[in-house]
C-alpha cells in the first residue's frame, strides 16, 4: 500500500520479485522448428507427424520433435516468445490440448509435439483512443502479476464483474523496469511482462483500458547503477539518502527526465491506452537542507514546483501526440494545499493540471492521520474522500482535468473494510464529482471490489455510468510495422 509518513501521503513500493529458469532450460539447447505442412528443402527432415496430430494441429501451429530431458514446461518456454500465448503455462496448457489431452510431464525422444499459436510476425498493438472524461473503473497489477498466469486470471474475473480497466507497472518504485526497454542508462533486467504489445493486446480483447504506470523519480536501480543521477549531499557531494535509503534520482537530471519520457512513449508505441506517472515529486522525507539538485545550479531562481511543472509540459507535449492520456498520481494531501507540502514534493495541483489530462489523488481514507481530529481516519471514508474530492474539485476548477481518484482497497487500519466500505468510497466520488475509479491493493488481492461491483453495477447510474472501451473488436494485433 501507499502509506502516510510525517503528515506526508507517501507511496510504498508494491510487490517485486523474480522469476527464475531451472538449470535444464538454460542448458537445453535450441529446439527445432519444422513447419506442420509439407517441409522444404530448406528445412530439416524429421519423422513425420503421427495423423492424429496432423489432423489436429491448428492454423498457424509447427510441428517439434522432442529431445530427451524436454518437458511440457521446457517447450513451452522456448516457443512462447514466438507464438501469441502470454504466460509459458498458458502456452504448455494449449500445447497438451493440441496434442490429445496429453497429461504427462515429460515428453519422448523423437516424440512429434504440435506447438500452436506460432506467429507470422510480433504482434503491434494500436492505443484505443477515449476521451479524457471516460468513466475508468481499474484495479492495479504490479509487473510481476502482469506477466503471470494468476494476473490473467485477475483480469479475466474484474472484466465479469464490471471492470474496464487495469494499472499495470511497467517501471516500479524501486526502479524495476518490468518490460523490454532498450536504453543505455538499464542494460539487462528482467521482464515478467515479456511481450507489451501482446500482454496490451490481451487487456484490450478483455475490454479492458490499458493504463501503463511509470514510477518516476524514486528509482533505486538507476541511482545505484549511475550515482551522477542520485540527489546530492550539500555535506559530501555524494548520493544523498533519504532515511537512510538511497533511492531518489534527481527529478531535474534532464537524463532522467528523457529515460522517464522515453519508457512511457515505448509504452505507448505499443498500444498502451493512457500513461500514468506516480512519483512525479521530490523526496519529502530525510534531511531536506542536505540535499541539492542541478535545477539550484542551472536556474537558482526556480523552486521545486517550477522543476515539476516544466517537465510535465514537456512529457505532454511528447505524448500527447500519440493518442494516449496522460494521469498523475498525486499525494492527496495535496488538495489542502500546506506550505509544507507542495515546498517537499513539488507537487503543485493548480500547474500539474495544465499539463495532464487525469489527475488521480491517493485518498486512502487510513492514510490520513492526524488530519481533522479524527482518531480513525480508517473508518471514516465518506468524510476524507468528500473532503478530498471538495478541495480538488475547487482548486482545479477551470483547468478541464478530470478527476480520479484512487480508492482503498485494502484492511490497513480499518476494522470496517468490507465491500460496502468499497461501495462508500464510490459513491462519495462520484457524489463530488470524480469520474471514475482505480482500487489499490499492493497484493492484488481484490476479493472486496469483486463482491461489491456486481451490486454496484446493478444499480444502473448510482455508483457509476457504466462506460465501455469503444471499438475494442476492431484494435487489432496487426502484423507488420506501425
Amino acid at each position: 500500500m501507499r502509506r502516510f509518513t510525517s503528515n506526508i501521503l507517501l507511496s510504498a513500493a508494491c510487490l517485486t520479485g523474480s522469476l527464475t529458469i531451472s538449470s535444464a532450460v538454460a542448458q537445453s539447447a535450441k529446439p527445432k522448428l519444422v513447419p506442420a505442412a509439407a517441409t522444404t528443402a530448406n528445412t530439416p527432415t524429421i519423422k513425420p507427424a503421427e495423423p492424429n496430430l496432423s489432423k489436429n494441429a491448428p492454423s498457424g501451429s509447427l510441428m517439434y520433435e522432442a529431445k530427451r530431458g524436454d518437458s511440457v514446461a521446457l517447450v513451452a518456454h522456448h516457443f512462447i516468445s514466438q507464438t501469441s500465448y502470454l504466460t509459458t503455462g498458458e502456452l504448455a496448457d494449449a500445447i497438451r490440448k493440441a496434442n490429445g489431452d496429453f497429461t504427462g510431464t515429460f515428453l519422448k525422444a523423437g516424440q512429434q509435439v504440435v506447438i500452436p499459436g506460432i506467429l507470422d510476425r510480433p504482434i503491434v498493438e494500436k492505443t484505443v483512443p477515449v476521451a479524457k472524461d471516460f468513466e475508468v473503473r481499474a484495479i492495479y497489477l504490479t509487473g510481476l502479476m502482469a506477466g503471470s498466469d494468476h494476473g490473467m486470471r485477475i483480469v479475466r474475473h474484474w472484466h465479469e464483474v464490471g471492470g474496464n480497466a487495469v494499472v499495470f507497472d511497467i517501471k516500479d518504485s524501486d526502479g524495476s523496469v518490468n518490460v523490454p526497454f532498450e536504453n543505455a542508462l538499464i542494460g539487462s533486467h528482467h521482464t515478467p511482462i515479456r511481450d507489451l504489445p501482446k500482454f496490451i493486446h490481451f487487456l484490450h480483447s478483455q475490454n479492458m483500458h490499458a493504463i501503463a504506470r511509470v514510477a518516476m523519480f524514486r528509482d533505486q536501480r538507476l541511482v545505484t547503477e549511475h550515482p551522477e543521477l542520485a540527489v546530492k549531499s550539500r555535506k559530501t557531494g555524494e548520493p544523498w539518502k533519504e532515511n537512510g535509503k538511497l533511492v531518489w534520482t534527481d527529478p531535474s537530471q534532464h537524463r532522467v527526465q528523457e529515460y522517464d519520457i522515453a519508457l512511457a512513449k515505448m509504452a505507448a508505441d505499443a498500444g498502451a491506452d493512457e500513461i500514468q506517472f506516480d512519483y512525479v515529486r521530490f523526496p519529502a522525507e530525510g534531511d531536506q537542507k542536505d540535499a541539492s539538485f542541478v535545477f539550484q545550479t542551472e536556474h537558482p531562481e526556480w523552486h521545486r514546483a517550477d522543476v515539476i511543472a516544466d517537465f510535465l509540459k514537456h512529457a505532454y507535449a511528447e505524448l500527447h501526440p500519440k493518442g494516449v492520456l496522460l494521469s498523475l498520481d498525486v499525494f492527496g494531501i495535496m488538495a489542502w494545499q500546506r506550505d509544507v507540502d507542495l515546498n517537499h514534493t513539488g507537487q503543485d495541483i493548480v500547474r500539474m493540471a495544465k499539463f495532464c489530462d487525469v489527475l488521480s489523488p491517493m485518498i486512502y481514507p487510513s492514510h490520513f492521520f492526524g488530519i481533522d481530529g479524527i482518531a480513525r481516519p480508517g473508518d471514516a471514508p465518506e468524510h476524507f474522500i468528500g473532503e478530498s474530492m471538495d478541495r480538488f474539485e475547487k482548486i482545479t476548477k477551470g483547468s478541464g482535468v478530470v478527476i480520479r481518484p484512487w480508492l482503498q482497497a485494502f484492511a490497513w487500519r480499518t476494522k470496517t473494510y468490507s465491500p460496502q466500505y468499497i461501495e462508500a468510497q464510490v459513491l462519495t466520488s462520484k457524489t463530488k464529482g470524480g469520474i471514475g475509479f482505480l482500487f489499490w491493493n499492493a497484493n492484488n488481492d481484490y476479493t472486496k471490489p469483486y463482491a461489491a461491483m456486481p451490486e454496484m453495477k446493478a444499480t444502473a447510474g448510482k455508483y457509476f455510468r457504466g462506460d465501455e472501451l469503444p471499438g475494442t473488436l476492431q484494435a487489432s494485433a496487426s502484423a507488420g510495422a506501425n
